[in-house]
């Protein structure tokens, strides 16, 4: 039987396990990626993209290529029982670099994400490729792959990643199980075509008479989720007529439009039991459902993405112990719960059936409109759980620094901001796009090598981190004549007057960053030293400390 060796092997090549492999190619690591099927599903499926996730698309080096098919900052708006607007959401802070509503369809992403590995020759795709088997090993794990030439083959890798959705089935090869509800109440989700209907926003029908969803889709796409009652015949209402008939009330003409596809969808809020199990880690959907009404159910896979990659890059590579892997769990399960129990929270207030209730709940929010401070709260999307890694990879302050912290304004384990800045003269960059894919050092006002020790400057250079010093904005004498970096340093300026408060916030000079943008530690000229021998003993870990916070 043939062997195949790579370091990383992928189960499942949707948009997870796609910008899992892009992200690795971009750190330089050999990987395949496997799927049963060899197309892609060629109609819309997830739809909702976060600023979160087009991060991660920017370390990826994809972003841009991803932006031809979105609609960026598109408003979310609520309408109550009698059809008025109690609520249109765009948040207007960018403090990631990007905007927080945007939609796509899956199928056009996926092909971006499937021609952007063509970049890495050292990731390759296996397609129509079905794992039947998988052995794991002290060092390896064994998959048996059935190719769709009917030869079965074996591929070893040192890790393996399952990423192969709802249905997994290395879940089940693993014994990994989802913990969680299932929804009773079933939904008809409709796509379509020529939809000439001017509403360029996603729509939150809270009708309890039939509480519905409509999205704007790009290129003259448009979807439609209708709740399904239990005494519907479910068959009878995906055929054509019967779909015409529910989308009627919202279009001049139903019989013109061009039905895609109807299909009837099951609700699920379940995380996985274990994310980790031997060399085998599990991301996306074979890791977590999420029902779909805060638009995170992808989002959660793709802060998946950016939390693993950089982990196995730097196991692989070997300037991490292995046990670092069991950090992925101890950060993602708990917040990709938290996503989850919003989401149901969500459906529970705008989606429910009894009049009464959806009358009460639209008397409370009609009554907001004069609270300033809650309004903000829902309009700006506060209410969203951001993720704040506490038991993971990051070094919490210690000695008088722990004392003095203000635990729930601390930056560390939270995601770092990205304002644009300046580069000389007229250079405009994402911040991201200055500090790399991978670590970096981030000072203001401070060159942070020269903060460091031999010893220090040693362990961040074996990896390969970036230093970067930030100056206020029209820093130097002139615009031909601006502060310059050093052969280690790169200096920039704050174009956006952004970085210097978020450090004065946090009292301290130096932020180091971890290649998925998270504070991995703050420190100042005098403790930086310390904190990189408390960080390079993080990533030394035993698995024994790691195991103790799951």
């Amino acid at each position: 039987m043939e062997k195949i060796c790579t370091s990383v092997a992928i189960v499942g090549a949707g948009p997870v396990g796609c910008t899992i492999a892009n992200l690795l190619g971009v750190y330089g690591i050999d990987a395949i990626l496997i799927d049963r099927s060899e197309d892609i599903l060629p109609y819309p499926r997830a739809v909702g993209m976060d600023d979160e996730a087009l991060r991660v698309f920017q370390t990826a080096g994809v972003a841009d290529a991803l932006l031809d098919d979105i609609i960026q900052n598109v408003s979310l708006r609520m309408f109550t029982a009698k059809g008025g607007l109690f609520a249109d959401i765009r948040p207007a802070t960018r403090e990631f670099g990007w905007y927080r509503r945007n939609i796509f369809m899956q199928q056009l992403a996926e092909a971006t994400l499937r021609e952007h590995l063509a970049n890495f020759p050292h990731v390759r795709m296996r397609l129509g490729a079905e794992v039947t088997s998988l052995r794991q090993g002290a060092k390896s794990v064994t998959l048996t792959v059935t190719d769709r030439d009917g030869v079965v083959r074996e591929i070893e890798a040192q890790y393996c990643v399952a990423a192969d959705g709802g249905r997994s089935t290395l879940r089940d090869l693993v014994g990994v199980t989802l913990v969680g509800n299932t929804h009773p109440m079933k939904w008809l989700v409709v796509d379509v075509r020529n939809a000439e209907l001017d509403a360029p926003y996603t729509a939150l029908h809270c009708d309890p008479r039939r509480p519905n969803v409509c999205i704007h889709l790009p290129f003259g796409y448009r979807r439609w989720e209708f709740m399904v009652f239990p005494h519907e015949d479910a068959d009878r209402l995906v055929e054509e007529s019967s779909v015409k008939s529910l989308l009627a009330p919202y279009v001049d003409d139903a019989d013109r439009l061009d039905v895609v596809r109807a299909r009837i969808y099951t609700h699920h809020s379940r995380v996985a039991n274990r994310f980790v199990v031997g060399r085998t880690v599990f991301a996306g959907d074979a890791a977590h459902l999420s029902p779909p009404w805060i638009g995170q159910g992808l989002n959660i896979g793709l802060r998946d993405a950016g939390n693993l990659a950089w982990k196995l890059a730097a196991v692989v590579k070997g300037q991490m112990d292995s046990s670092i892997l069991l950090s992925y769990e101890v950060e993602r399960r708990n917040h990709a719960k938290a996503m989850i129990d919003l989401a149901d929270t969500f459906g529970r207030i705008l989606m429910p059936t009894n009049p009464a209730i959806a009358l009460l709940r639209d008397a409370f929010f009609k009554s907001f409109g004069s609270l300033r401070a809650v309004r903000d709260y829902v309009l700006q999307m506060k209410f969203k759980p951001m993720p704040r890694y506490d038991g993971g990879l990051v070094v919490e302050p210690s000695g008088e620094a722990a004392h003095t912290a203000n635990v729930a304004a601390t930056a560390i384990g939270r995601m770092f901001i990205q304002p644009d800045v300046e580069i000389g003269w007229r250079k405009k960059l994402k911040l991201d796009d200055v500090l790399g894919p991978w670590f970096a050092i981030v000072g203001w006002r401070t060159d942070p090598y020269e903060a460091l020790d031999e010893d220090g400057r040693a362990f961040w250079r074996s990896m390969n981190a970036t230093f970067v010093r930030v100056e206020r904005s029209r820093s130097g004498v002139s615009r031909n004549e601006r502060l310059a970096g050093t052969e280690r340093t790169i200096c920039v300026e704050d174009l956006e007057n952004a970085l210097e408060p978020w450090f004065q916030q946090q009292g301290h000079t130096i932020a180091v960053i971890r290649p998925d943008r998270y504070v991995a530690a703050l420190a100042d000229g005098v403790s930086f030293a310390q904190v990189t021998r408390a960080f390079a003993a993080k990533v030394g870990s035993t698995r024994d400390e790691l195991e103790a916070v799951l």
